[in-house]
């Protein structure tokens, strides 16, 4: 079976403190990290043991995971493994780049975030070089505040060319067309993200193959729908794959909306839609190294 994996274990602190985010320079006691290792941990090992299945996994953390030794650890590690087709992480890149060589680069990815005011310019580009240099497979996006425009359209400058950048529109904020179109520029694929998408009732491949799971394997269909479907460990939540329409009025995260079988991004992102990698890059933005 083919199934892709969304983890998010317990893991909540960040050492960024950005003005839109909840999580913003939130500490987890140590207690509290031995229990996120503890979770992430068991279920590297169940994805390990999965012989049977070929498995695509995003680590989708509310903080930042890759300066824990232990998810760097099972990244790589995962990456190793032949029935893992890809194993991928959302992160600020504020951790070192070292570790990469130990991973297998033709299954690792990783899906950066750029928070202008939160790490100098040229250190965040630095290591964006240094990923280029590896050959990492990696996207680079920044939100779309008005105040980080700028910021995006010197990122895109400065970046390899063969390097997506993609722009999330920013929650709660009203585009009109002329700041969606300088938006645009930069991301062409920006439309996706400018307006929420009407869900309700529409088919969606999570909850068939593609589910979301915490830190005690609790088996939901997504992030976004508290419905369980069973238990990880336990295999209870094999039975409730099936198809089924999305509860929900409307679908306003891209790690939600890409699975929308109404949206054409699987195409859009065929072979890299966990780390948000378009098969080719939009017009004007270079070509795919």
């Amino acid at each position: 079976m083919d199934l892709t994996l969304l983890y998010r274990g317990p893991l909540a602190s960040c050492d960024y403190d950005c003005p839109y985010c909840p999580f913003a320079k939130r500490r987890d006691s140590p207690g509290q990290l031995r229990a996120d290792r503890a979770c992430l941990e068991r279920f590297a090992a169940w994805a390990a043991g999965q012989r049977g299945d070929r498995l695509s996994v995003l680590f989708t953390p509310w903080g930042e995971a890759l300066v824990r030794s232990w998810y760097r650890r099972a990244l790589t590690e995962l990456s190793h493994l032949p029935h893992i087709r890809r194993v991928a992480i959302q992160t600020n890149l504020s951790c070192r780049t070292d570790w990469l060589a130990d991973a297998d680069l033709d299954t690792l990815a990783l899906w950066c975030t750029y928070h202008p005011g939160q790490k100098p310019y040229d250190r965040f580009l630095t290591k964006c070089h240094d990923l280029a240099a590896r050959g990492v497979r990696f996207s680079v996006g920044i939100v779309g505040l008005p105040g980080h425009l700028e910021a995006a359209r010197r990122l895109r400058a400065d970046l390899p060319p063969h390097v997506y950048l993609w722009v999330n529109a920013a929650e709660g904020h009203l585009y009109d067309d002329a700041e969606a179109d300088r938006w645009t520029a930069l991301d062409p694929l920006f439309p996706y993200s400018r307006h929420p998408h009407p869900s309700a009732g529409l088919p969606c491949r999570t909850g068939e193959s593609v589910v979301s799971v915490d830190g005690d394997g609790t088996v939901r269909r997504c992030h976004f729908v508290p419905a369980e479907l069973g238990n990880l460990y336990d295999g209870s939540w094999r039975a409730a794959l099936r198809p089924r329409p999305c509860p929900l009025a409307v679908c306003d995260c891209h790690i939600g909306y890409v699975h929308l079988e109404t949206l054409p991004l699987y195409d859009v992102f065929a072979g890299g839609v966990l780390e948000r990698i378009p098969a080719r890059l939009p017009s004007g933005t270079g070509t795919p190294g």
